[in-house]
């Protein structure tokens, strides 16, 4: 464990951001930052989406400081300043999807080293609401959890979904499972789609947040996934879908305009929890926790509810 670069300009969180390198059990290099606040609730583990890094979370970090929690996240392996697996850094990709969860135990061995307070809390947001599922399901120490547009499906379309099956599945005996998948690029999203018409965010301000981070940090981009990501990911998204509802309580936050995950997957796994697990915002895209204020606000306030009611 040793000390790790923090963009704090960028980021814009809570003062006092500190960040960490750490080594996963197969001797990857990932790195973690946390936020604190005085007489915390506990400790929210923030797992984030594809092509993501920690200072995306700056501005989500002090919403949920505001609400008295300190906030944990990470740089998964393969992105942001982690170790990258591919010599084409842009190139999204892990060998299997439960590598994440090597990511996961360096975190939680962390958090506790470190004695960040407890109990802790789970926010997923799309990818990081597949590791995070997976997590819940492999006994993650946390009492509640808030999932925000989970990726428990992608957007492929009918007619697209068997052909993403059946390539994937063949590209490492093809030889191209750290190729970059069709309809894909080695462009970040923001960097190269204007606000207009964006899959992301209705709200142009945060849209540009994430835009000017990349510019003054291009070490934090990330492109499109290999097949082999693909693979991995289809078939951890299928068997998660089989699975029952764990024994967490969770929300779940959906807008109803995403156009990323697939909305029907999401609403399906909701649907196992016990009660009204799944909240929708009218008009809202992929990014929730980076939507316009009224829903972003509404996001953190029933987030940080959820928490205080099952701080035990």
């Amino acid at each position: 464990m040793s000390g790790a670069p923090y963009f704090a300009d960028i980021a814009q969180g809570p003062n006092g951001g500190h960040a960490e390198w750490l080594t996963t059990s197969d001797g990857v290099r990932v790195r973690v930052a946390h936020w604190t606040t005085d007489n915390a609730i506990g400790t929210i583990l923030l797992f984030p989406g594809r092509t993501e890094y920690i200072e995306k979370y700056g501005r989500d970090a002090v919403s949920l400081t505001d609400r008295g929690f300190n906030v944990l996240t990470i740089d998964w392996r393969g992105q942001g300043i982690a170790d990258r697996l591919l010599d084409n850094r842009m190139l999204g990709h892990v060998d299997r999807f439960t590598d994440y969860q090597r990511d996961v135990q360096a975190m939680v061995d962390y958090a506790r080293r470190i004695k960040l307070p407890e109990p802790f809390f789970l926010i997923g947001h799309s990818m990081g609401g597949c590791i995070g599922l997976r997590a819940l399901h492999n006994a993650l120490p946390v009492c509640a959890a808030a999932f925000s547009a989970p990726m428990w499906g992608i957007n492929l379309g009918a007619a697209i979904r068997p052909v993403a099956w059946a390539i994937s599945s063949m590209a490492r005996p093809l030889g191209i499972n750290g190729t970059l998948a069709f309809g894909q690029s080695e462009d970040t999203y923001v960097a190269v789609n204007p606000f207009a018409g964006n899959n992301l965010t209705t709200d142009e301000d945060m849209y540009n947040y994430m835009r000017d981070q990349l510019r003054a940090q291009p070490d934090l981009a990330l492109g499109g996934p290999t097949f082999g990501w693909l693979f991995q990911a289809l078939n951890e998204m299928y068997k998660l879908r089989a699975m029952p509802a764990p024994d967490t309580p969770a929300i779940v936050l959906l807008g109803s305009d995403e156009k990323i995950v697939d909305s029907k997957c999401v609403r399906h796994v909701a649907s196992k929890w016990p009660g009204q697990a799944l909240v929708e915002y009218d008009g809202g895209l992929h990014e929730i926790l980076m939507e316009r204020p009224e829903i972003r606000t509404d996001a953190f306030d029933r987030i940080a509810e959820h928490f205080r009611a099952h701080a035990s």
